[in-house]
């Protein structure tokens, strides 16, 4: 039996409490998850489900950007979950205040969707919704795509902006903080919490994780730079989740789909 298959009994059992008809499905390797369950979703397949594989061929992360996984070196993941929120803004920030708490106190979040540990990234999230067709206008089948690193990379590395040059800085692995911590763990750890995150999302909106993401806003106080060339201070988000930053015109308001944002 794999470290991840060794834990889906206890995964399962914790959550289909919450989510009735809920299941959660290991497989040794797929293109994406997060590609699986759209096509699922595509076909009509809208049912609750925890998908994870021990490699992933073609992963998928935010504005197009590849997440390439080894069998036991990180942990990707996808979940779907019908979702049918008033108001669907800042949900990858909550997703990213669930993740961050679940897995140490030193993992930070860097607007929007990235883990960070010690100024490094440690994971990614991808958050896509497919429409139910159902009688409810407002529900959707959210599927939120995961991919934290468990061993410290040792090929690629990533560019991180920091005060000063530009410097090449390889990724962060979740075993410096945790040691001979396995991919199975972490999954039993952080996947109870995000459902019942999600669930907390749906009822309260962005309001109820605003004050946590606060506290693990890694960009706040720091000068950055958008793609678009513009300089100033990041300012923390606002209640939409957007980020602040202020420029020398002035407070602009920075959504998901229009900037990457980098420390300089």
């Amino acid at each position: 039996m794999t470290d991840l298959l060794a834990h889906v009994e206890g995964i399962w059992q914790a959550i289909v409490p919450d989510v009735p008809g809920f299941t959660v499905e290991v497989l040794p390797s797929i293109d994406s998850t997060n590609s699986e369950l759209m096509r699922r979703a595509r076909a009509g397949l809208m049912e609750p489900v925890l998908l994870a594989a021990d490699e992933q061929t073609a992963g998928r992360g935010r504005l197009g950007k590849g997440w390439h996984s080894r069998v036991g070196q990180s942990l990707t993941f996808s979940l779907a979950l019908p979702m049918a929120p008033t108001d669907w803004s800042g949900l990858s920030l909550a997703v990213g205040v669930s993740l961050a708490h679940s897995l140490h106190p030193d993992v930070r979040l860097k607007w929007p969707n990235d883990l960070w540990l010690y100024q490094r990234k440690l994971g990614g999230i991808l958050v896509e919704t497919a429409g139910t067709g159902g009688a409810a206008v407002r529900q959707r089948l959210v599927v939120v795509g995961v991919g934290i690193n468990i061993a410290r990379p040792e090929a690629a590395a990533v560019s991180v902006l920091a005060t000063g040059p530009v410097a090449a800085m390889a990724p962060a692995g979740l075993s410096e903080v945790l040691v001979g911590v396995t991919a199975g763990e972490v999954l039993a750890q952080v996947a109870p919490s995000l459902v019942r995150d999600l669930l907390a999302f749906e009822s309260q909106g962005f309001a109820a994780f605003a004050q946590r993401f606060a506290q693990l806003d890694a960009l706040q106080g720091l000068a950055v730079q958008l793609t678009d060339g513009t300089q100033g201070t990041a300012c923390g988000v606002d209640t939409t989740g957007a980020l602040q930053v202020l420029t020398e015109q002035g407070m602009r308001f920075i959504n998901s789909a229009e900037v990457s944002v980098r420390p300089c």
